[in-house]
């Protein structure tokens, strides 16, 4: 099973079930054959009501469109065929006559084959019942020059919308069919896919990107090998602007619909954003619609845009407030207002000409050093556990501490801020959780060591025990506090030096005994292969308290 689907000519109207249950909608029954959605607040017979009714529909495979876009503001019924198929005229007639009353119905067709002669001769045949309707063909795609039948694909959507707000005023049929048919002339779309759209139940079939292809699937006016996103963005809107520039002028501003076409993610919707944005700014695009899936073509990897000028009487109807599901509203593009982030720390004790002591500041070289010299053989500890970089990090975290020290930044005179000074380093220029978690310790144990008169034990156990609260790991689950724990032990009862770094060795090498880690990202690898490796993390510790308890 390479997609969610179950049988796949169920498809169609399980979707359309699904969205039936979740919003304020009525659905044709599935024994009728027909897929027909319709608002459930409209009623033709009321003597009231002067609003006229919108119809549109189409193949299925362009979710949201078409039922997605059925709600106050939109349409007042879809009607949807089989995939990438258009409805039979039946189902565009049982349509019309549920809501098509005194003040008639608009149909908002998309200009291909199957759907205007099918809405076509739904419409000769409901005029013949005494139905009032009438018919608007949008016509957006400029993909092929000599097209005597442009595509109409997602400006379809743009559409809906203006056709919905003057509906919702009350604007006549006789009104409102020149007026969408007028909108309809001032779009243009154009799309590009990396390749095309899955069939339900069929294999995909590769393909080369293109420019211009059909929102069913059809071959793109070319083929084309944009080497990023902004290539891209700059490929299809260049033909788009040409257009709209030759209609409206060389300085129009334009509106932009910026359709998801099925299978761009949300990060590449946003990276593509970004390019028309860079590329026409607020002056030239002042609103932007989405960037959604609206008029999508099953899982095609592309998008599409629409552009239309902006102009008042557009601006005012896409403006305008729409339930339906499907419809992303309107955003007006504005230059973002930056802030310089504050990254000063008020409370640093890291300082151009710090105070030092050369005690000090010798035991931390020797622990810098034992780390930098370590990096190869924690880094293939790591890979045996890990993702092998954890000699990496402990490196980059004591050449952070040496580097300040030959700066004479770290402050050594006193033992309580040179630890703040190393969480700070550590916090700011060591990767990964384990900078993070160093950074803790230092400070906590600086902070605690200050308000214990010196009491390491006590320091050292409060450091071990923030680590842990935010850390998530306890003794035993294959970690560095591996070794710290028995560290922190030994000189709370009473040790030196030396016998920290000897609990905290024998604490490391008890890791390769553990079949099981219960954090980090040991914790995904299976015991069988932990069995006799040292964690990384636990060694580097080792390692540096060894190196610290050496003489000067």
């Amino acid at each position: 099973m390479k997609r969610f689907y179950n049988a796949p000519e169920q498809m169609v109207d399980e979707v359309l079930e699904a969205d039936a249950h979740l919003r304020s909608v009525r659905l044709s029954s599935r024994k009728s054959g027909m897929r027909i959605l319709v608002r459930d607040d409209w009623d033709k017979n009321d003597q009231g009501r002067t609003q006229v009714a919108l119809l549109s529909g189409g193949g299925a495979g362009h979710e949201p469109a078409h039922a997605g876009f059925v709600g106050e503001g939109m349409l007042t019924c879809a009607v949807s065929g089989s995939v990438f198929a258009s409805p039979s005229v039946d189902a565009v007639m049982a349509g019309l006559r549920e809501v098509c009353g005194e003040a008639g119905c608009l149909m908002i067709v998309k200009n291909y084959t199957g759907d205007r002669l099918n809405f076509g001769l739904a419409a000769e045949r409901a005029r013949a019942e005494g139905l009032k309707v009438d018919m608007v063909i949008v016509a957006d795609d400029i993909a092929l020059d000599d097209a005597p039948q442009p595509r109409g694909i997602a400006g379809t959507i743009a559409i809906h919308k203006i056709a919905g707000y003057y509906a919702a005023q009350g604007t006549s049929l006789d009104e409102l069919r020149p007026l969408v048919d007028d909108a309809a002339s001032r779009l243009a779309s154009l799309g590009m896919a990396l390749d095309g759209a899955t069939l339900p139940g069929q294999e995909p079939s590769p393909r080369s990107p293109e420019l211009g292809l059909g929102i069913h699937n059809e071959t793109g006016a070319k083929d084309v090998s944009p080497e990023s996103a902004r290539e891209a963005m700059t490929l299809v809107l260049a033909p788009l602007m040409e257009a709209m520039q030759s209609r409206h002028g060389s300085k129009v501003q334009v509106i932009a619909l910026l359709n998801n076409l099925g299978r761009c993610t949300a990060q590449e919707m946003m990276v593509l954003t970004h390019a028309l944005l860079e590329t026409l700014g607020p002056d030239r695009l002042p609103m932007l619609i989405g960037p959604a899936p609206m008029m999508t073509s099953l899982d095609m990897h592309g998008f599409s845009i629409t552009l239309l000028p902006f102009e008042s009487d557009l601006e005012t109807a896409l403006s305008a407030p729409a339930t339906a599901p499907g419809w992303p509203g309107i955003r007006h593009v504005t230059t973002p207002d930056r802030f310089e982030p504050d990254v000063s720390d008020q409370n640093s004790v890291l300082t151009d000409n710090a105070p030092q002591d050369d005690h000090i500041a010798a035991a931390l070289r020797r622990v810098t050093a034992a780390l930098i010299d370590a990096r190869e053989e924690l880094d293939a500890l790591d890979a045996k556990s890990g993702d092998g970089d954890a000699g990496a990090s402990f490196e980059q975290g004591a050449k952070a501490i040496e580097q300040a020290l030959d700066d004479a930044r770290l402050p050594t005179e006193r033992w309580v801020p040179a630890l703040k000074g190393i969480g700070e380093l550590l916090a700011r220029d060591m990767g990964g959780s384990s900078g993070v978690l160093l950074s803790i310790l230092f400070t906590t144990t600086s902070a605690a060591l200050e308000e214990s008169d010196g009491d390491w034990g006590h320091a050292l156990a409060q450091g071990v025990e923030r680590m842990q609260t935010y850390g998530g790991a306890r003794k035993g689950d294959r970690t560095m506090l591996d070794a710290l724990i028995p560290a922190m032990d030994a000189v709370r009862d009473g040790g030196d030096i030396k016998a920290m770094a000897h609990a905290a060795r024998q604490g490391a090498d008890a890791t390769a005994e553990m079949k099981e880690a219960r954090a980090g990202r040991a914790s995904y690898i299976p015991g069988d292969r932990l069995e006799g490796v040292v964690d990384p993390g636990a060694e580097a510790i080792a390692r540096a308290l060894k190196a610290l308890a050496q003489p000067d």
